[in-house]
């Protein structure tokens, strides 16, 4: 039934791509900042795997630059900008950034919706800042980004996929032209060479953009014989197969992606909770789940698993990549 969405697609890609074309002739204006930036982002909604690109980003860089990160604060119930602190909760900073935060507790983590501003304010509180990154930004086109990582899933490229409503894409996949870097995220751990070039000759990039492939690594942690496995994020797939992989007897409630889990939620959760062993949730999932019941009430038999960018053979080349941009232009800004 989905091609019955098709002429609300067409509308609404007529308006991006007029948006796009604003920007592309300047009539729009775009502002680049003095500092250098690197975007995290995707064409489609939510799923890909920004947040796990944007900490890798962050151990990266962190260990040899001053580093901070600027997000959106998606559900978040604060405006303006925030620099986050030990006393923010997913409501006030939003559940992604608040991840980050408790994660990496001596970078800044900022959220503002404006990021011209935001990143302009990052500079004021921390003038040895030297890199920012900024989570999901690519059609944040007022600030012109230096460096442009896009991320498309494995089993959803987004040149086979359509635009919203038909299909998941916010952007047109023309858009991908602005990457420096594109990543095939949540390939399967033995992704075999033809498999790669059947995957790059869908996304025929052009010869200034790089092509890499990346997996999902999970924390290593034991999984009861009953689990409850709770989600609310935009793909559980990828973790529902892992869990189920050492699991057997699996449950499973799945609620959308930064869902704000109420009383009732709360009870289901509660209810099927006392005939499991354990209850696993996602990293991002437990940041809300911490300014509920659940945490008193479960205890130890609720844990978040986190999980991590795998770059396997191509980590190397990818960190090359990164690293040259930084360092060339915080030379250039030193000069």
């Amino acid at each position: 039934m989905n091609y019955l969405l098709a002429p609300i697609s067409w509308i609404y890609g007529f308006v991006v791509w007029l948006r796009n074309l604003l920007y592309d002739d300047h009539i729009l204006h775009s502002t680049q900042v003095s500092i250098p930036t690197i975007c995290v982002g995707n064409l489609a909604v939510g799923g890909t795997g920004k947040t796990p690109m944007s900490e890798y980003l962050i151990s990266l860089l962190s260990s040899d630059y001053k580093v901070a990160l600027l997000s959106r604060g998606y559900g978040r119930k604060t405006k303006g900008f925030r620099i986050a602190n030990e006393h923010d909760t997913a409501q006030t900073i939003g559940d992604e950034p608040m991840q980050i935060h408790q994660r990496f507790p001596d970078i800044p983590v900022a959220v503002c919706a404006d990021r011209v501003k935001g990143v302009k304010r990052l500079q004021q509180l921390f003038p040895d800042l030297q890199c920012v990154i900024l989570d999901d930004a690519y059609q944040h086109r007022r600030i012109r980004c230096g460096f442009n990582i896009l991320l498309t899933p494995y089993d959803r490229l987004y040149v086979n996929d359509y635009l919203l409503p038909r299909g998941l894409l916010r952007d047109l996949p023309s858009q991908s032209i602005r990457a420096n870097v594109v990543v095939v995220t949540k390939c399967p751990k033995t992704m075999q060479p033809i498999e790669r070039r059947i995957v790059s000759n869908a996304l025929k990039l052009a010869a200034y953009q790089q092509l890499f492939y990346s997996s999902i690594a999970y924390d290593n942690i034991a999984i009861a014989p009953k689990t409850l496995l709770v989600t609310g994020i935009a793909n559980p797939t990828p973790l529902v197969e892992h869990v189920k992989s050492q699991c057997a007897n699996v449950q499973l409630l799945t609620f959308p992606d930064h869902h704000s889990f109420s009383p009732k939620d709360i009870q289901r959760i509660l209810d099927k909770a006392q005939y499991c062993d354990q209850i696993l949730t996602t990293e991002k999932d437990y940041m809300r789940m911490q300014q509920t019941e659940l945490i008193e009430q479960l205890g130890d038999k609720l844990k978040g698993i986190g999980m991590q960018t795998d770059l396997g053979t191509d980590q190397e080349a990818f960190n090359r990549a990164i690293l040259l941009y930084v360092s060339e232009n915080n030379r250039q800004q030193n000069k």
